[in-house]
């Protein structure tokens, strides 16, 4: 609910930002067929195109998470941000590269090899690219909002995922629901960036359980008070009609 009416009430910022995804997302998509003659240069405009998609996301990140944490947002600080998000970008990116190569090459590979070493192999791959995918969701909220280290963000990234199971596989489902709507507006609306905004939203709200625990050390971990840590955010996501939302000088 906080994610939808956050991407409601900056709509305009999240429609400039996912016209500048597809931009990024078509180049990481063109490159490589555009250097197709030769299978070297192929390879290096994909990874080049994946690094351009994932720096704008990194910086598209912040936008969505000074959203997220009801902050004022302003391209000037957009456009400053790519000087601090090209490491995690350039990381990520990497991890992107390898799980391509893993489906491209090695998944095939074993498909073909069959039998039931094969089919362990491919077993292995699935529910290892399923784990990481759930956790990265993570990867740029804790960056932005955590840690700067890398090495202790991808680890954090695994803590989060294992130590709440449940809510990262809804947090995948909703990433997948909205991309899937995003379809229909050929990703203007909500898309890439409302997802980058469902991850931030997500974890801001997540956040508060590890505050809690902080300060309530001997507290139960599966006995969160969330009806007293989420009253802030309640009031001011606010009870709202569709009426409200779409003239809101009329209420």
């Amino acid at each position: 609910k906080k994610a939808f009416f956050d991407m409601w009430d900056h709509m305009l910022t999240i429609f400039l930002l996912n016209f500048g995804f597809i931009l990024a997302l078509g180049l990481a998509l063109y490159l490589p067929f555009l250097l197709s003659f030769n299978t070297t240069l192929s390879i290096f405009g994909l990874a080049l195109g994946i690094f351009a998609f994932n720096y704008y996301s990194a910086a598209a990140s912040l936008v969505a998470s000074s959203i997220a944490d009801y902050q004022s947002t302003e391209f000037k600080a957009f456009f400053r941000s790519f000087k601090e998000v090209w490491k995690p970008a350039l990381v990520f990116s990497a991890i992107m590269f390898f799980q391509v190569f893993v489906f491209i090459i090695v998944f095939p590979f074993y498909t073909q090899m069959g039998g039931l070493l094969g089919l362990a192999a491919m077993a292995l791959l699935f529910w290892v690219s399923l784990i990481w995918w759930l956790a990265a969701q993570y990867f740029y909220p804790l960056y932005i909002k955590m840690d700067k280290d890398l090495k202790k963000v991808l680890k954090k990234c695994f803590i989060m995922f294992f130590d709440n199971t449940f809510f990262s596989i809804v947090l995948g489902v909703g990433t997948v629901a909205i991309t899937v709507v995003s379809g229909f507006t050929a990703f203007l609306l909500p898309g890439i960036a409302s997802v980058l905004l469902w991850h931030q939203a997500g974890f801001k709200l997540r956040l508060y359980k590890y505050d809690y625990l902080e300060e309530h050390p001997e507290a139960d971990k599966k006995k969160i008070p969330w009806a007293a840590l989420l009253i802030d955010d309640k009031d001011r996501v606010g009870q709202r009609t569709l009426r409200g939302m779409i003239f809101p000088w009329k209420e």
